[in-house]
């Protein structure tokens, strides 16, 4: 057996290169979802008699075999393969050639994707959650080692309210927190069981349990009817990759500031050495990398966000091959979103601010200062904000004048 769907006629080898694509190599991290589904549906099989007893414990022996085998690197998924599902029917077929010819029964690899899919994105979605946390647990530890560290507070860039450390570290790590909660919203989608939707329009003939596969693989519900788990196909995965890009825009909107607040025109915050890199021509340069490459790789998120929306646009209903392209852009934001939250967690702890670098102007206080002639003086608000906008305009005069 080359494939599932080989029928012992050749494939034109450029055919098999352009339509597998990337993913006989993306499919590798869907292995041990495929083996659980599969084990999941092979139980169901034997629960209605399909197979035997026997040939369960066969498949399961096989296929659990199969996964500690491709965790230990001792095989990987090859273009020759197509995909995950040909790479372990296949290698189970050798194992036990009654269980491979077996374990296809009742399914289509278009359900057998989507649980494995599914399981996965479940997964993820729980995984980017913590790492958010992390980063945010990272920055309430940074707001305490400067709890009395005082900042200003910008709005169009310029010098507007008096802020502190505290309060800035706390809106970011508030907001990564709602990241998390927006992936974990996420979920919702994937936590629904494709198995027994087959190709899109059911399994006839054979007494399919789709509850049984539901139980067994902790979905919260079975997606019905089964002409909607195609429909569906891109929803939850676009719903993903916009979290995913709200939370990489959080990660680039804080980056920004580190890479502003340590500029010698700031000199407000200090990196260690060990975090910056150099010039190939300017001896006296330490740059923010990593910084300046988190903020960039918003635009990475953005981009497989558009991608994912624009694969299934339009499609008429049921299955197209067209659906496989929304993995590449999809893992590629959350293998993205990973690695940011995992360098900021592992970059805050060696972050510190000079607090004598930094400059705590009286404009500042305008609007406190404004505040207190309505409470002391009983000044209405407007008079009040003319009067300390005119005082700072005769400072400014003043100024350009000397």
């Amino acid at each position: 057996m080359s494939r599932l769907w080989d029928k012992g006629e050749p494939l034109d080898e450029e055919i098999l290169r352009y339509t597998a694509g990337e993913d006989h190599a993306l499919d590798n991290r869907l292995v041990p979802y495929d083996i659980r589904a599969s084990i999941a549906h092979a139980r169901m099989l034997a629960d209605k008699e399909l197979i035997s007893a026997d040939t369960l414990a066969s498949i399961e022996r096989g296929l659990e075999s199969l996964g500690q085998a491709h965790a230990a690197g001792e095989w990987a998924i090859s273009l020759e393969d197509e995909d995950v599902h040909t790479a372990l029917e296949k290698r189970l077929t050798l194992l036990d050639p009654l269980g491979g010819a077996s374990l296809h029964l009742g399914r289509s690899r278009n359900d057998q994707v989507l649980a494995a899919l599914r399981l996965y994105l479940k997964d993820v979605c729980e995984d980017l959650a913590e790492g958010a946390g992390a980063v945010a647990r990272a920055l309430d530890d940074l707001a305490a080692r400067e709890a009395e560290t005082p900042l200003p507070g910008y709005t169009h860039l310029q010098p507007a309210m008096p802020s502190s450390v505290p309060l800035w570290a706390g809106g970011f790590a508030t907001e990564l927190r709602d990241d998390a909660d927006g992936l974990r919203a996420a979920r919702r989608r994937f936590d629904r069981n494709p198995l027994g939707s087959a190709a899109g329009y059911g399994v006839p003939v054979l007494p399919i349990d789709r509850e049984y596969t539901r139980k067994m693989l902790g979905f919260a519900e079975v997606h019905d009817p089964v002409t909607a788990v195609q429909l569906s196909r891109g929803k939850g995965e676009a719903q993903l990759a916009f979290e995913i890009h709200l939370l990489m825009q959080d990660t680039a909107r804080l980056a920004s500031d580190l890479i502003l607040f340590c500029s010698q025109e700031f000199s407000y915050v200090a990196l260690p050495v060990s975090m910056t890199t150099g010039s190939s021509i300017m001896p006296q340069k330490r740059n923010p990398d990593v910084f300046e490459l988190i903020r960039a790789h918003s635009a990475t998120s953005l981009g497989a966000l558009v991608e994912v929306l624009a694969v299934p646009a339009k499609l008429t209903s049921g299955y197209h091959r067209d659906l496989q392209l929304i993995k590449a852009p999809l893992f590629r934001a959350i293998d993205l979103a990973r690695q940011t939250l995992g360098i900021l967690a592992h970059s805050l702890p060696e972050v510190s601010f000079i607090e004598e670098n930094i400059r705590m102007e009286q404009q500042l206080y305008a609007t406190e200062d404004a505040f207190r002639l309505v409470v002391d003086e009983g000044l209405p608000f407007r008079e009040a904000y003319q009067r300390i906008g005119a005082r700072f305009r005769k400072h400014r005069e003043k100024k350009d004048d000397q």
